[in-house]
């Protein structure tokens, strides 16, 4: 199992093995060739780690872990926290053979074979069903999809999972010797974490509306002094605005809310949907009826906080790359300086990256006719091998605005 050594030049393989790619003139390849190579790359990097996690469970099974553990720090100079994430993959794959096989075949992912390898250690799992839906899905559509069905198969409603996520809270903060910043790192259960991001959220949105849009910070900026001012300037009020969206439906046999979650498709048990409903707002909502708080029109260029909550239910993340809806932005499909309506139907969810894209690097919103799912695509290669192209943007206008 080898690679082909760099040649700057060649575009033929000179290794008849396994792996194999092919090195390509990058610089005078077309964006699609470009993407094509990312494919075989990728596939390639599957085959390998397949390989390498057969290695190391070998290698721990005959010496131990702490010896296999030793081996990937000493051989391959990883830090300590690497080389035991990888032995305990490792270990944890040697049981799948599906998982294994769909990643030897370069069929999925590195990181979606971890994740189902970390979730068949927690509790039981569908191992063919993961497989499946990993060979089509995005990481954070796969953890979604592991999500879902570890609360399926949990069989106590997914209680004892979300108990066993609060028990591993934690959160520590450390001076960076390097740079002299301090460096705060926290992880919260699904239900802390949403409440903690929407909130952080909400109050970012108010230092953006108190900003002046001649001198606007940067995101993580933002982020940053939204964070400080939460937690140093409690006399300012936490951020207003709807802090934390649940999601249930109503089954009208029983008359009574089923399939809690949070507007991510987080699963929720219900015994937690019934502490939260003793202390939270409670906001009932009909997203498909045209009301006067979702369909906005010309009448104000902000979406409302209703049209928010209605979008991240239904978009559940930014639908160009999956980023956390709390941190994202209402955009204009139709954008409002070409006459778009501040209307349900005409925004979606972005985050700050995509939205960029979107804005000054001519990416459009696709909208599949069959599931009306949207999707952020980039503009298509205006030099494909078979020459140049007519097309331009339909939406020229380089300034981002929210």
């Amino acid at each position: 199992m080898r690679f082909a050594p760099d040649q700057a030049k060649s575009t033929q393989p000179i290794c008849g093995a396994a792996v194999c790619v092919a090195a390509v003139d990058v610089a005078g390849a077309s964006s699609g060739v470009l993407r094509e190579r990312v494919g075989l790359i990728g596939r390639a990097e599957s085959t390998l780690a397949a390989f390498k996690a057969e290695v190391l469970a070998e290698l721990a099974r005959r010496d131990g872990s702490g010896a296999a553990k030793r081996a990937v720090r000493e051989v391959l100079r990883s830090s300590p926290s690497r080389a035991y994430n990888d032995v305990k993959a490792a270990e944890r794959l040697a049981g799948l053979s599906a998982t294994s096989e769909a990643l030897a075949s370069g069929e999925v992912p590195a990181e979606h074979a971890r994740l189902i390898a970390r979730a068949s250690s927690e509790g039981p799992i569908d191992e063919a069903e993961l497989v499946e839906a990993a060979k089509t899905q995005t990481y954070d559509e796969l953890a979604r999809t592991v999500k879902r069905q570890q609360h399926e198969l949990s069989g106590d409603d997914g209680q004892a999972m979300h108990d066993r996520q609060r028990q591993k809270r934690s959160a520590r903060m450390f001076q960076n010797a390097e740079t002299g910043m301090y460096v705060l790192n926290a992880e919260f259960d699904p239900v802390t974490g949403a409440y903690v991001a929407g909130a952080l959220a909400h109050k970012e949105r108010e230092l953006w509306r108190a900003e002046d849009p001649k001198r606007r910070r940067i995101h993580t900026q933002r982020c940053a002094d939204a964070l400080e001012e939460l937690i140093l300037y409690p006399e300012k009020g936490k951020a207003s605005g709807v802090a934390l969206v649940l999601v249930a439906d109503y089954d009208t046999a029983h008359q009574q809310l089923i399939d809690a979650r949070v507007c991510d498709g987080t699963p929720l048990p219900a015994a937690e949907l019934v502490k939260l409903a003793c202390d939270a707002d409670i906001f009932p909502a009909v997203f498909n009826a045209k009301t006067q708080d979702l369909w906005l029109g010309r009448r104000r260029r902000c979406a409302s906080d209703a049209q928010r909550v209605a979008l991240m239910v239904r978009d559940k993340a930014c639908v160009g790359c999956g980023a956390d809806a709390n941190r994202s932005f209402a955009h204009h499909i139709e954008h409002w300086q070409n006459g778009g309506r501040t209307d349900y139907p005409n925004l979606v969810t972005v985050c700050n990256d995509c939205h960029h894209d979107i804005h000054e690097h001519h990416h459009q919103i696709e909208t599949d006719p069959q599931t009306g799912r949207h999707r952020v695509i980039p503009p298509p290669d205006p030099f494909p091998d078979t020459g140049t192209t007519s097309w331009r943007p339909t939406q020229t206008n380089p300034v981002l605005l929210s």
